[in-house]
C-alpha cells in the first residue's frame, strides 16, 4: 500500500513549545494499479499485431520422371510468356516464340502501370473476348533468367495479383531462342 507523508508537523525537538501532532494523510493507490493493469491487458488483447506480408505460391510436387500422359495442351491464344533478364529487362511474347499470335511478337516492356500492367490488362480483355468464358482466362508463363534479380520476379508477381491473372507459372527453363531474345541478338 502506498502512502503520502506530509511531515510530522513539529519543529525542533526540545524548543519548549508543545504542538499538536498532525496525522499524515494516506492515499491508497491499489485501485489505480489494478486499473492500469486492466487497461494494459485490454489494449494488448484488442490491438492487432502486424502480420508478416507474404505471397502465397503453390508449388507442384517434385517428380523424378514427368509422365507424358499428364501433359495438358493449352490454347496458344491464351498464353503469354514473360522473360526476365538482367538490368530490369522484360520481354513478352504471346503464343509460341516461333509462331506468335497476331500482335504477340516479342516486345520489350518496362515494369509498372504504363508498361507491362497495361499490356496484361489489354491481353486479358482480348483472351476473355476470344474464349467467351471467364473461367478460361489468360495463362502467363514467367521465365526469370539467371541474370535477373529477385526484385524483378517479385514485381512481376505483384503485377499478376494487381491484374488478377487467374493462372500463372514460374518456369526456369530457357530455349536457346529465348536466351538470344533476352540478350538482344
Amino acid at each position: 500500500m502506498a502512502e503520502l507523508n506530509t511531515g510530522d508537523g513539529g519543529g525542533k525537538k526540545g524548543d519548549g513549545k508543545v504542538r499538536s501532532k498532525k496525522s499524515g494523510s494516506k492515499v491508497d493507490l491499489t485501485a489505480m494499479v489494478d486499473l492500469a493493469f486492466l487497461l494494459i491487458t485490454f489494449f494488448m488483447l484488442t490491438t492487432t499485431l502486424s502480420k508478416p506480408q507474404s505471397m502465397s505460391l503453390g508449388l507442384p510436387d517434385k517428380e523424378d520422371k514427368p509422365d507424358p500422359k499428364n501433359q495438358v495442351k493449352v490454347d496458344e491464344n491464351r498464353t503469354m510468356t514473360i522473360l526476365l533478364g538482367d538490368n530490369d529487362k522484360l520481354v513478352r511474347y504471346v503464343g509460341l516464340l516461333a509462331t506468335p499470335v497476331a500482335g504477340g511478337a516479342p516486345k520489350d516492356f518496362s515494369f509498372g502501370k504504363e508498361g507491362i500492367r497495361k499490356e496484361l490488362l489489354s491481353r486479358k480483355k482480348l483472351v476473355l473476348e476470344y474464349t467467351g468464358n471467364k473461367d478460361k482466362g489468360m495463362i502467363v508463363i514467367i521465365k526469370p533468367s539467371k541474370k535477373s534479380n529477385y526484385r524483378n520476379l517479385v514485381d512481376i508477381l505483384d503485377e499478376m495479383a494487381i491484374v488478377d491473372v487467374p493462372t500463372y507459372a514460374i518456369v526456369n527453363e530457357y530455349t536457346p531462342e529465348e536466351q538470344k531474345l533476352l540478350e538482344g541478338k
